[in-house]
């Protein structure tokens, strides 16, 4: 399945003998040992040779080596350096702190610093609410993160969760313009972390919980929402299950079926699974069959945890007692918060006509794309090289904007509905097909959208996501 990605681009920096063809000798080189060349950049030209930078989109490390050495098997061409493209980006962090005004002299000075800021200070004890207003946190987001879960990497650590926690950072200012911070805790106690995270609180106008472990996710956001007065929102639950929500409303479209009809398997009841069905069912789903590592969630077992008894409770309406592989035969979709490769052609072709696959583990989908788009009629990813990708950054910068447009602390379902219907409208009749049931992250209307319908769920109003 595996496929040259932009994730594992990689420059290399190429000595050739000076010649019309020699650039199309390289680039024909590279596309024949599988990378697909992105660039073609003469750095130096020689009487009798040629530096080029070849840029290209490889599928993994070692897949970099073999193009590095399918060129220096060529006659005359050496390999001065490969570079890899996306350490380069990480070089130094993805973010810094710049200030919003200009201090130029010791007038700018003496209202930014002492001795004028000592006013504001005494504003701020005399009435905390005043905050909002006169400091970073009408408009900041600490990211927390304990590193037990993140991406598909599992258990790494919180400094190794860095580099996503700054990404994440970098996704609510360039699409919602909302000042957010790494917050990765050396700790993976329950109780520190919300001790910690209100500890913090008074920075922040608002807590995303990102990449923490199940079930522990889940005591924590309950806990700091009922403590603090800021909104929590843990995104691999709930920006997860707006966005499925919002490509599943498109997907049933393309294929002519209503929600409460249709047989919906998810696979993985991990903080992602438990939050998506539960907004599927406040969508009208009816029919949802759970599948954890050891089949369907029934009610014939008994469970230990709170999350799986709701899901045998409130699931599975016939009690199927099978297993993953059972569960999908006849069914009309297929959503995985899972792990790689659980489902085989076999499967997938076992499901029910005009069947509808969201295979979204990351970095490997559930199933094949290319398999599954064999049998099913629609098949999304997480993934940015396959269309249709189910990705946070739809609902997360905007639905955060929305709840800091209205100052409420409070996340309701209808929000998250809100937001679904918001990111699913983006896409118009004229425009939505098997393989468009989501906008481009890059649709500079989906943060705004989602803003506006976040703000009004809360019974605000705002105009295109901005302040109100």
């Amino acid at each position: 399945m595996a496929s040259p990605s932009p994730g594992n681009s990689i420059t290399l920096r190429v000595e050739a003998p000076s010649s019309f063809t020699a650039t199309s000798e390289l680039a024909a080189a590279v596309a024949a040992a599988g990378a697909a060349v992105t660039a073609l950049d003469v750095t130096e030209s020689h009487h009798e040779r040629l530096v080029v930078d070849v840029t290209c989109n490889t599928t993994d490390d070692a897949h970099a080596v073999r193009v590095k050495d399918a060129l220096d098997a060529l006659d005359g061409v050496t390999v001065r350096k490969v570079s890899d493209r996306t350490f380069l980006m990480h070089l130094g962090g993805k973010l810094e702190v710049v200030p919003k005004v200009a201090l130029r002299n010791r007038d700018d000075l003496s209202r930014a610093y002492t001795p004028g800021v000592a006013r504001v200070c005494m504003a701020i004890a005399e009435d905390p609410s005043a905050a909002r207003n006169l400091t970073i946190k009408r408009n900041t987001i600490a990211v927390v993160t304990d590193g037990s879960a993140v991406l598909g990497l599992g258990n790494i650590g919180p400094a190794a969760a860095l580099p996503v926690m700054e990404g994440k950072a970098a996704l609510f200012k360039q699409f919602a313009n909302v000042d957010a911070w790494p917050v990765c805790l050396d700790t993976q106690d329950t109780e520190e972390i919300i001790m910690i995270v209100k500890a913090l609180a008074p920075v922040y106008g608002g807590v995303n919980l990102e990449d923490i472990a199940a079930p522990r996710c889940f005591e924590i956001e309950k806990r700091l929402r009922d403590e603090l007065d800021i909104p929590v929102f843990h995104d691999d639950q709930h920006g997860t299950a707006i966005v499925t929500l919002a490509a599943l409303t498109n997907a049933l479209r393309v294929v002519d079926k209503k929600i409460g009809d249709v047989k919906i398997v998810v696979a993985g009841v991990g903080a992602a699974g438990n939050a998506i069905i539960q907004l599927l069912i406040a969508e009208g789903a009816n029919n949802i069959v759970a599948c954890g590592r050891n089949g369907a969630i029934n009610r014939t077992e008994t469970y230990t945890d709170a999350h799986r008894t709701w899901l045998a409770e409130n699931t599975n309406p016939d009690n199927f007692t099978g297993t993953l592989h059972e569960a999908v035969a006849g069914a009309d979709v297929f959503i995985g918060v899972s792990g790689p490769n659980v489902l085989g052609e076999e499967q997938v072709a076992s499901m029910a006509e005009k069947s509808i696959v969201f295979a979204m583990a990351n970095p490997t989908p559930e199933v094949d794309p290319a398999i599954a788009s064999k049998y099913a009629a629609v098949v999304a990813t997480g993934r940015s090289d396959f269309p249709n990708q189910i990705n946070n950054v739809l609902a997360f910068p905007g639905f955060f904007r929305g709840l800091l447009d209205a100052g409420v602390a409070d996340i309701t379902p209808e929000m998250l509905v809100a937001a679904a219907t918001a990111i699913a409208n983006r896409v118009g009749d004229d425009e939505l097909n098997a393989s468009f049931i989501v906008p481009s992250v890059f649709d500079q209307h989906v943060a705004g959208d989602v803003a506006s319908a976040v703000a009004a769920a809360a019974g605000h109003t705002t105009e295109k996501g901005q302040l109100s």
